[in-house]
């Protein structure tokens, strides 16, 4: 059984030691909630190299309805651009649109965190029509840059959970951009130790800041020793490595664009040793 949570104190300053052959990698623990559909490319990745995936979502997201976010009192046809920074908000966006039965103008310019959150707007709009723009880099700061032409000229939403980036916020008021932050959803930790606790990870890979800090919640006394643990997005790697960890495996970068694509060549990387 591993110790992951213990109530012993939580040794933050072991630095992980890489595992020689792919052999050694055994169970892989997917920090968000199991694909539905079987021809996933995780299982797929599973199937290719002999391994155990657990999947477990250490947050919940519950939407707020339409009838509370009118009273943040926030008029979504006034504005001319939307920031997401993950699915959820695109999610929810659309949801909170469709409920209230608002119409988005086709003029309205997307600014996405990562090119993955980007292309996931084509299950809500005509992609290649619309006006969309993601960090190159998975970075809050290679989005500014793009952003950073049409300070002047468009009016922003960032649609989020009460949890917000503070980057972004703080990127917005600084450059005295016009801007609203409408809640739309809201984000509780969800209980994963049975999950944690069934096996002994040699990968843990984390997708958001809040599920690193959900996760170090439930597991107080983790200790990374010779885990590798995988980053999804820049401010996820800085929650972990703020959180104590150091960050191994990481994503999206340009020849794994995905946490499976990164899985998948490190993985090969490690075959070929």
């Amino acid at each position: 059984m591993p110790s992951y949570c213990m109530n012993s104190k939580m040794d933050t300053n072991i630095e992980p030691t890489e595992p020689k052959t792919v052999k050694e990698i055994q169970n892989i623990l997917i920090t968000q909630s199991k694909p539905e559909n079987e021809k996933s490319p995780y299982f797929e990745m599973a199937r290719k190299f002999n391994v155990n995936l657990s999947f477990a979502n250490p947050i919940s997201v519950d939407p707020v309805p339409s009838k509370e976010f009118r009273k943040q009192k926030i008029d979504i046809t006034s504005y001319t651009a939307v920031i997401f920074n993950s699915r959820n908000a695109i999610d929810h966006f659309f949801r909170t649109c469709d409920e209230m039965r608002i119409t988005v103008s086709q003029d309205v310019k997307y600014f996405c965190i990562t090119e993955s959150v980007a292309l996931y707007l084509q299950k809500f709009i005509l992609y290649r029509k619309r006006k969309v723009f993601y960090s190159s880099d998975g970075t809050s700061k290679n989005l500014f840059e793009v952003m950073d032409k049409y300070k002047d000229q468009e009016k922003f939403l960032y649609p989020c959970s009460h949890s917000f980036d503070s980057e972004i916020t703080t990127w917005l008021s600084e450059n005295n951009c016009e801007y609203a932050i409408p809640v739309l959803y809201e984000i509780t930790s969800n209980d994963v130790r049975a999950i944690v606790e069934k096996h002994e990870y040699q990968i843990i890979c984390f997708f958001t800041p809040l599920g690193v800090k959900s996760f170090t919640e439930n597991c107080p006394s983790f200790k990374q020793n010779g885990t590798l643990i995988g980053a999804f997005g820049d401010n996820t790697r800085k929650a972990i490595i703020n959180a104590g960890f150091h960050p191994d495996i990481l994503a999206p970068e340009p020849e794994a664009p995905s946490m499976v694509s990164a899985l998948e060549k490190y993985l090969s990387g490690l075959k070929k040793k």
